[in-house]
């Protein structure tokens, strides 16, 4: 029996130390357990017709896992085999072995994402969206798909089947070794696998090609209208309607009430604002258009329990997304406005903390100008307030049908998150005349600005 060190070309490569990689590697794939429960989720989003938040996070906390798993597997393959799966990158059994254990890992659990992905147009999207905070690029499931159905990649899988085949016995005896043992098991519970996926090859190939003519097709459609709506959004954002104020007279909301609402808010608190001449009034729903989440001062946050790794400048006291993407910001951005309502959440402070955290880990995304909630990597206005507050405590707000797609306005925010008691109303300035109004009244206030439900 060859030595597990010993390589035909007189390198050596310490077979022993990736042997716990690909061990480690195969208890992480997904369980029977967590796909069935992937497989019901994504069920249920395809018939509702997009992911709710924590669904979206739960599917990509599985798929970074699996991205991670992938990302060893390879590396195993490359450094046993220099890349071949046949006797051209190694002779030497044991090195075969491994790696030859970490391409069958490769190819059942990139079939597994397919399989998912394939029943499951809504989730084969969101698969190949970019989302930062779980370090995954765009396109990343097509390119897995390109790899699972490359005829090089498969001609090299191939070789190998026939390899491990024809020196099966040998590999059998490796069943004695204390340290090659596991993956000689594993190899044995892979194999009727490996033999079938060869015969599916053609099946798989012709089926990647559809859906790479489907995605180039479909993202050409996306960034035209994301451009054309970016640069039309961004034009109606600079616009002010005319007549409806003097042109040289300032927002109502003066340094000195941005003082006193500074003083006056807790990280958690949500700011649904108006400009009282903005042109983009005249073509977004309601009295009030816009959302921003208050984070507050570092000190704060720390008081509060936040935990996150965002760098946050001392001045910041806002997480908000507007045209120039999801940003921190001052006070004197954020409250260049005429009038505002602000929300406190009810739940606990826990609660409230873990809210903050979240909000946080989407600073530095795209606005999205398409208001598309079903994906993550741009965020409209209410939508950072959605995917940081759904799901925390009671929390758990319903998109609404709007111009065709399935979101959030302020106003659906504002009905739902207090209506529902999530939230209560505790400040209104600039409704009334330059009034500043906390407490019941402002509440009455409150609905009495719009049609409001609740």
């Amino acid at each position: 029996m060859q030595n597990q060190n010993d390589r035909a070309d007189g390198g050596g490569v310490d077979v022993a130390h990736y042997v716990p990689i690909v061990l480690a590697s195969a208890n992480a794939l997904p369980t029977e357990e967590s796909i069935e429960g992937l497989l019901a989720q994504a069920a249920t989003a395809e018939a509702r017709g997009y992911f709710l938040a924590d669904e979206d996070e739960k599917l990509r906390e599985t798929y970074s896992v699996y991205l991670a798993v992938r990302s060893s597997l390879l590396e195993c393959v490359h450094a046993l085999s220099g890349g071949q799966l046949s006797t051209k990158g190694t002779s030497n059994l044991p090195e075969f072995l491994v790696a030859y254990a970490a391409a069958c890992l490769l190819v059942r659990s990139a079939n597994f994402i397919v399989e998912l992905a394939t029943v499951n147009p809504i989730g084969r999207k969101k698969l190949d969206e970019p989302e930062p905070r779980y370090g995954l690029a765009a396109n990343n499931f097509t390119r897995i798909y390109e790899s699972l159905t490359s005829p090089k990649r498969w001609w090299g899988f191939f070789e190998a089947v026939r390899y491990f085949q024809a020196h099966r016995d040998e590999i059998i005896a490796y069943q004695k070794d204390p340290v090659l043992a596991p993956i000689v098991e594993l190899l044995l519970a892979e194999e009727a696998f490996a033999v079938a996926r060869r015969r599916d090859f053609l099946k798989s190939r012709l089926a990647y090609r559809i859906h790479s003519f489907l995605r180039r097709n479909h993202s050409g459609y996306k960034k035209t209208m994301f451009h054309m709506f970016r640069l039309s959004g961004s034009a109606i954002a600079e616009l002010k309607q005319p007549f409806v104020k003097p042109s040289r007279q300032g927002k109502r909301v003066t340094l000195e009430v941005r003082e006193r609402l500074e003083a006056f808010l807790q990280p958690g608190d949500i700011l649904v604002t108006r400009h009282d001449d903005a042109l983009s009034n005249l073509f977004l729903p309601g009295y009030w258009p816009h959302a921003a989440f208050y984070v507050g001062s570092n000190e704060a946050r720390a008081a509060l329990g936040v935990r996150s790794e965002c760098d946050v400048d001392g001045a910041v006291r806002f997480l908000e997304a507007k045209k120039d993407g999801v940003k921190l910001r001052p006070p004197e951005d954020t409250l260049r406005v005429d009038a505002f309502t602000v929300l406190r959440s009810t739940l606990a402070d826990e609660h409230r903390a873990e809210a903050v955290s979240r909000c946080l880990t989407h600073a530095g995304k795209l606005y999205d100008f398409i208001f598309d909630f079903g994906a993550a990597d741009r965020l409209a206005c209410t939508e950072l307030v959605y995917r940081s507050y759904h799901s925390v405590g009671e929390v758990a707000f319903e998109l609404q049908p709007h111009a065709g797609r399935h979101c959030l306005s302020a106003e659906d925010l504002l009905n739902q998150a207090v209506g529902r008691g999530w939230f209560e109303p505790v400040l209104v300035f600039g409704v009334r005349g330059d009034d500043w109004v906390e407490g019941a009244e402002a509440r009455t206030i409150l609905q009495q600005s719009y049609a409001a439900k609740f």
